[in-house]
């Protein structure tokens, strides 16, 4: 869950990205966002474990990219604030020149970042004050560390889901797409009730949370999500739910996750 501009609410711009960072066990967080984080558990004991799995898709997924696919460029929008295993950490810990740009648009995770995440000498890392919503002015700034003729992973990782359907989370992601190379890959995670139908108390969960902050998660179905891949090559095993991607966990996330390859031209 992240901070998105717009008519969420104050609830869902400060509390976020701290709270999801709590959940991953980091310590840059406050009294009142450990309290929803506390509380969130309460009705959904899953969340814990779901966080660290999404973690874990992350991951799996840049590691997949970096040692097995060559990429040495990532743009990851909505980074949240620094934790264990960040994006350029597992990168460039495989190639030590990847050159990774991390955007959000939460002023605290901005000084966070650039606080905390150091790159290689070989490598970059850059951070940008930027949302998702505008694709053009991301890609702009984004082009100043990527070469964005050069095969690019898009990491879109828990944030689609705090876009509403009437702001057109998938024309934005689908300007993104267009703009990169082929040969570049799109990595994202999605929140889905449909992931695990059986487990009802996970709408209430989501609806504790925007019964708090109005606006904040908007979870949709499998083949919703599938369409943020439309036309690139999904990669093996498809979208699947997270714990599933690439790995043999038996925990459980609300989270459908895949990665997808853009085809030559």
């Amino acid at each position: 869950m992240r901070r998105t501009h717009g008519s969420e609410g104050a609830g869902a711009q400060q509390c976020a990205p701290a709270t999801r960072h709590y959940w991953l066990g980091g310590k840059n967080n406050y009294p009142a966002d450990r309290a929803v984080a506390e509380a969130m558990i309460q009705t959904v004991p899953e969340i814990y474990e779901g966080v660290r799995v999404n973690r874990a898709f992350l991951r799996n997924a840049v590691r997949f990219l970096a040692a097995d696919c060559g990429i040495r460029q990532f743009l990851d929008i909505g980074t949240g604030l620094p934790s264990a295993d960040n994006t350029h950490e597992v990168a460039q810990g495989v190639a030590p020149d990847a050159r990774i740009v991390y955007v959000d648009n939460d002023p605290l995770v901005l000084l966070h970042a650039r606080a905390l995440l150091t790159s290689t000498p070989e490598g970059r890392t850059a951070y940008l004050d930027g949302d998702v919503r505008d694709p053009a002015r991301i890609l702009e700034q984004a082009a100043a560390t990527l070469d964005l003729t050069q095969p690019v992973a898009l990491m879109l990782i828990a944030i689609m889901h705090a876009i509403p359907d009437d702001q057109d989370p998938h024309a934005a992601v689908r300007m993104l797409r267009d703009a990169l190379a082929p040969g570049s890959f799109l990595v994202l995670s999605h929140l889905g009730l449909d992931v695990y139908p059986e487990k009802t108390h996970l709408k209430a969960g989501v609806d504790q949370v925007n019964a708090a902050a109005p606006g904040t998660l908007f979870p949709r179905t499998r083949d919703q999500v599938a369409r943020f891949f439309d036309g690139w090559e999904l990669i093996d095993p498809g979208l699947v739910p997270a714990p599933a991607w690439r790995t043999t966990s038996e925990s459980v996330s609300a989270m459908w996750a895949g990665v997808a390859r853009k085809p030559a031209a």
